[in-house]
């Protein structure tokens, strides 16, 4: 994979001068900082949790290397979250080329969630209905054309922001809204129409 160019924005959280000062010191900040939502956006595209696990990894390991041949300038200038989110699509996508994305197997992914999971107690009724709304909206994620499923998982499980997503995906922020809006008026439409919900 070549290097990734840097997006022009800063995020406003002193990561990219962290990095830039001290690479070894501030990656695991990084990491610590990205590992869960990077991990949920892979889980999202690829529908394995091992896969997941495995593109999370090589991300990381690519971002270290690329931060390294960098200069402190750019590492200074990057938008960190968009940047790195594109270096996970495209490594999902060289692991594509080898593998057909697959449905979502609905047990992994109610055993994942819909976002990393909150640090609060519920009755057992009410965690049960809450895994299986998760892993109904998480089967309809998976069925939406490539397009608008990257965008909505990485403006809503990754959390980013419509010009981190445009960011990430190298495109005009109209089109990441554009693509974000019409991914989630198809999820209400199938949702709306049962599809995608029955086992």
């Amino acid at each position: 994979m070549g290097a990734v160019a840097a997006a022009p924005m800063e995020t406003g959280d002193g990561l990219a001068e962290r990095l830039a000062a001290d690479l070894d010191g501030a990656f695991e900040e990084l990491v610590v900082t990205h590992q869960d939502r990077l991990y949920a956006f892979a889980l999202r595209l690829t529908g394995s949790p091992s896969d997941a696990e495995e593109v999370a990894q090589d991300a990381f390991v690519r971002a270290h290397r690329a931060l390294a041949g960098y200069p402190a300038e750019r590492v200074r200038a990057l938008a960190v979250r968009p940047w790195l989110f594109r270096i996970a699509l495209n490594v999902v996508r060289n692991w594509a080329r080898g593998k057909r994305l697959r449905e979502f197997p609905l047990d992994a992914l109610a055993e994942g969630g819909w976002e990393p999971a909150a640090a609060t107690r519920e009755r057992p009724e009410e965690a049960v209905g809450r895994a299986e709304g998760d892993a109904e909206l998480a089967a309809l994620v998976a069925g939406l054309p490539p397009r608008y499923r990257t965008t909505v998982v990485l403006r809503y499980v990754a959390d980013l922001g419509y010009e981190e997503v445009a960011a990430a995906l190298g495109q005009p922020v109209g089109t990441a809204k554009s693509n974000v809006h019409r991914g989630v008026r198809l999820l209400r439409a199938r949702m709306a129409d049962g599809i995608g919900t029955e086992a």
